[in-house]
Formats: structure tokens, sequence, C-alpha cells
């Protein structure tokens, strides 16, 4: 099974992409030039102030070391679990324990030198021995462990939690402390990828305060979990911008989102890859999926973890349908694809979203879809059907063979219907004679200034396309998305 931890881009900034060169110029120049210790004094301060304000902040955006960690080891190490014990209070009080014990003993020894030439190069050779064995140390745990793990117990780190709590009794964190905080955690899709991408290996979305901020003292900001976050519904935020991001948060589309549980009754492959499972629920749940709306499929109880699916279909009765394509590698579907089977209880949560929930008082509907992205569209497109509305559909593949529910498709779009139906292949066999490269190829040559256009696919595809709709002339307001 693939590894639950991600390895994924943590430097967003020029400066955390970089700062390692200061670490090893440190640890190894200062080996013939010990003065570059020096430097160490100014890490120190600029540090134990920002902590008073902001906790371990440094950590995830100036420390240099974690630079090191994060851009340089990264790539190389196996990115594991963390024992336990390496997370205790007992090892980060015995580690900073031996380091001030060591770091004072070496003081000590250097002051009988004061006032001699020599005393600015021993006592920056102190600063370039702790540096060059964080290195070290830090470097091999990193490749044989996860990249950051001398920062669970790392002195530094723990001096910054002991003035953090200064500065939360002193009141100074109040205006300045930014936590990471959820738009509303009715939006959380409970997937773990903040938890899977996190360095310091926390798990943000099970411990969201009332005032919907993470209050790990642990965490070090490094922003890894806002800029992975599927629902885009994380942020970097003081207590007062949380409140103020909660407050405007819209719930629509998750207002009657609910736990209940379903039974496989029918399993189907409708493309390459590609399975749907047919979910009876029972009547007394109360739910009511809507077309374009998705539900949360749970994978796995410690920790729990859920995986967004969106409705490929509702009813007859107490019924829904979800597809789901096989990722290679894939965490979530390689425990699906494993172990889901007929007669099989699953539990759900939903129903969730409003990004494709088709407005009936408009007209002039293009809809677009980017291989698994096409699912949302097959119970949009037979309500619509149902309700004699028109609409245009753009569906982009790679080959036929990854063309899901295109024989459903065809149905929905006979002479009459009202629904055009417009594959596109980007990779077609020579005997196909339909239209050929991406959607946007075909989105080129349509009226679509009038069109309110709903999206679902990967997220190249619905940039691409939102610029190409601009180009065009249709207004922000008029283009909605979902990426699959």
């Amino acid at each position: 099974m693939n590894n639950y931890f991600i390895k994924t881009t943590r430097t967003f900034s020029s400066l955390r992409r970089y700062a390692w060169i200061f670490t090893l110029t440190v640890a190894f120049g200062g080996l013939w030039y010990p003065r570059l210790g020096l430097l160490v004094f100014g890490v120190i301060f600029a540090l134990t102030a920002m902590s008073l304000f902001k906790g371990r902040y440094w950590c995830g955006n100036y420390c240099a070391h974690g630079s090191l960690f994060d851009q340089v080891l990264l790539p190389f190490s196996r990115n594991g679990q963390l024992p336990g014990l390496l997370k205790s209070k007992l090892v980060r009080a015995t580690v900073f324990a031996w380091f001030m014990y060591n770091l004072t003993s070496k003081f000590i020894r250097v002051s009988s030198l004061w006032g001699q030439w020599m005393f600015w190069d021993r006592l920056g050779f102190v600063f370039v021995a702790s540096y060059l064995m964080v290195t070290v140390a830090g470097g091999l745990l990193g490749l044989l462990v996860t990249p950051r793990t001398w920062c669970q117990f790392c002195p530094m780190g723990t001096m910054q939690l002991g003035m953090y709590r200064l500065g939360k009794f002193l009141g100074w964190t109040r205006k300045y402390d930014r936590m990471i905080s959820i738009e509303d955690t009715d939006k959380c899709h409970k997937c773990a990828k903040c938890a899977r991408v996190c360095p310091m290996q926390l798990t943000p979305y099970t411990e969201f305060s009332q005032n919907n901020q993470f209050e790990h003292d642990a965490c070090i900001r490094c922003l890894t979990c806002v800029e992975n976050c599927p629902a885009k519904i994380l942020t970097l935020s003081t207590a007062v911008e949380a409140e103020q991001i909660r407050e405007a948060s819209e719930d629509k589309g998750y207002e009657h989102r609910r736990k209940f549980s379903a039974i496989i009754t029918r399993i189907t492959e409708p493309a390459s890859d590609i399975r749907e499972y047919t979910l009876s629920y029972n009547s007394d749940t109360g739910i009511s999926p809507l077309p374009g709306q998705f539900i949360l499929v749970k994978i796995q109880d410690q920790p729990e973890i859920f995986r967004a699916y969106s409705i490929s279909g509702i009813g007859p009765g107490n019924e829904l349908r979800v597809a789901i394509k096989r990722v290679p590698g894939g965490y979530g579907t390689g425990i699906i694809f494993g172990t889901f089977v007929l007669d099989m209880e699953v539990e759900l949560e939903g129903p969730m979203g409003h990004e494709l929930l088709v407005d009936d008082g408009v007209d002039g509907l293009l809809l677009v879809a980017g291989g698994i992205g096409i699912t949302p569209f097959i119970p949009i497109l037979q309500e619509l059907r149902a309700k004699g509305r028109r609409a245009t559909l753009v569906y982009g593949a790679n080959t036929e063979n990854d063309l899901a529910f295109h024989e459903t498709l065809l149905s929905l779009s006979a002479e009459g219907s009202g629904i055009s139906y417009l594959p596109v292949l980007a990779k077609p066999q020579d005997e196909y004679y339909g239209h050929r490269g991406f959607v946007t190829d075909v989105i080129r040559d349509l009226d679509v200034t009038a069109s309110h256009v709903y999206m679902c696919g990967p997220q190249g595809m619905v940039t691409a396309v939102t610029s190409l709709l601009r180009e065009k002339g249709v207004p922000s307001e008029r283009i909605f998305a979902e990426s699959a």
C-alpha cells in the first residue's frame, strides 16, 4: 500500500527554499572561519523574540535547518511514521537539558579567553560545532525516518515553546499569533490530506477548536496544509481574522450534512479503471441528495479518513451511486478497490457541495467534464432532460476506453432531448472521427457569451477553460467549478 505520508512541496518562498545555504555555510565554512558561528547569536535572538508573539512560526518559515530538511532531504527521505517516543516530553526535556549543559560548559571554558584575540574564534566555534552536530544528526534522522524528525525535540524548538507560553500568559499572542484556521468544519472532507503532508505529523482536521483554529503548540505554521487542502478552506489567520472568515462563510450545500450508513448492493465498471458502487441506505436517514453534490466515503478508522466522491446517480428509492477511478498508488482508491465488496456496510457523510447545483432559473447551460469529472453530470443531465431543459456537454478524455458512461450519455442526448453531447479525445485511435484535442478546442468554436458554465475535472482543465471563457466574455459570476 502507498505510504500514508505524502512528499509534497513545503517551501513557498525564496527564503525557505534557499535558507539551507546558511546552515551549510556555518556548519562547514565555520570549520575554516569559526567567527561565522557568531551569526547564530542573531538567529537565537530573532527566533526567541518571534516565539513570544507567534509560537514556532520561525521553524516553519525562517529556520535554515528546516529549509535543509524540507528542500534538500525530503526527496531522499523515507518519510515514514515518527516513533511516538521521539515526540514525547521526556525526549524533548532530555535533549534540551543535555544541549544546554553542553553549551554552558563550553561557554565557561571559552570565557577564560576573554580579552584575547582567540576568544571570538573559540566562541564562534561553539556554535559552529552545534550547527554541524544538528546538520549531521538531523540529516541522518531525516533520511532514515522523516525530514523533520529533529524538529520534534530540537532545543531551539523547545525554547520557543516555553517563550510562546510566556507570551500567551502576558497576552502578547492575541493580536499577532496566526494559526491554521478552517473556514467551516462542515466543509471539511476529512480526507486527512492536511495530516498526510504535515512536516510535524500533526492532524489538524481532527483538532480544530470551537473558534475554528488549530491550537496545537507544535504547529510550525509552514502553510503546507493550507497549500494542499483539496477543499481550499484553510488559512493562516489570527483569532479575529478566523472569526471574520467564519462569519462570512456560506453553508449552502452543507446545511444537511449528516452521518449515515449504506450497503453496497451493486458494483459495475463503466470504463477502464472506474468502478461505480450502488449504495442503499435506510429511509429514516432523512437525507435528500441533489444532482451535482458529493458524499464522503469512510475508508479507514484509525485515523479516521474519508474520501469525497461525486454522486453519479440518485435513486430509485433510497439509493445513490458513486463512480471511483483507481489512482495508481493511490492511498484511498487502493483501500476501496481492495476491500469494498458486495453487501459490505460503509459509513458515509453528506450530501455536500453547491458549486454544481444548477440554478433552475438560468438558460444556456454549458457543462464541461474531464476524465472522472463526468460523474456529477450524469444525474444533472437526467434531471435537465426530465424538466425539458437544454444543455451542451463537452466531455474530454484520453481514449475511447476512458469515456465513462458513454452509452448513457448517448441515450441522454438522443434526438429531441435538448441535450447536446460533444466528446473530445486527446489520444484517439486513427479510426476515431469525433472531436480531437482538448475541451478548450471544442469550446473555442461554441457561442458561450450567454452561457452559465459548470465544470468538473482536473485543476489544469478548470484553469484553462476558465481562462478561455473569460476571453470569450463570460463573466466570473457565471462560471462554476469543482475539481475532480
